[in-house]
């Protein structure tokens, strides 16, 4: 079980690569979010957030036990879920994606508050929970770019 949760956790080991293992799952998340633009239904966008943000609680308390640490780099399932919330409900094509990615990976770094004390959360909660927030605060602040700037970001 433990290595299925780790699979899940590190989304299918992206959260090894070497250099900047949050960034890589953040890509992968735009991967997944094609997913989504494809089928073009909130059902499913909806379904999918909650389904791997289950996952994510589960694989990522089981995978601090692995990692022996709090949130540990290659956790990267929390990113997947950010970037599906940070576009979610947003008609964007692929600069509007990128401009999304962008805005969580600030939001995720940063933590402004709440999302940094979401991390205190216990196990794998903590691990989904701050992305989460980082990732409602890009999602309005990628509205909000598109309002300001719509001939940019499509």
């Amino acid at each position: 079980m433990t290595r299925l949760a780790v699979f899940v956790a590190t989304v299918a080991y992206c959260g090894y690569f070497p250099i900047a293992p949050g960034t890589v799952g953040s890509a992968a998340g735009l991967v997944v979010y094609l997913l989504v633009w494809w089928a073009h239904s909130s059902v499913l966008e909806v379904g999918l957030i909650l389904a791997l943000f289950g996952a994510g609680v589960w694989a990522g308390t089981t995978a601090e036990r692995y990692f022996g640490g709090i949130d540990p780099g290659p956790i990267v399932i929390d990113e997947v879920v950010g970037m599906l919330i940070t576009l979610a409900f947003i008609p964007v094509g692929w600069s509007g994606a990128l401009t999304g990615f962008v805005l969580f990976r600030i939001f995720d770094v940063f933590k402004p508050y709440p999302a940094g004390r979401f991390e205190r959360l216990h196990g794998g909660l903590g691990v989904m929970a701050d992305d989460a927030m980082a990732a409602v605060y890009a999602n309005i602040s990628l509205r909000l770019v598109m309002w300001l700037l719509p001939a940019w970001i499509v």
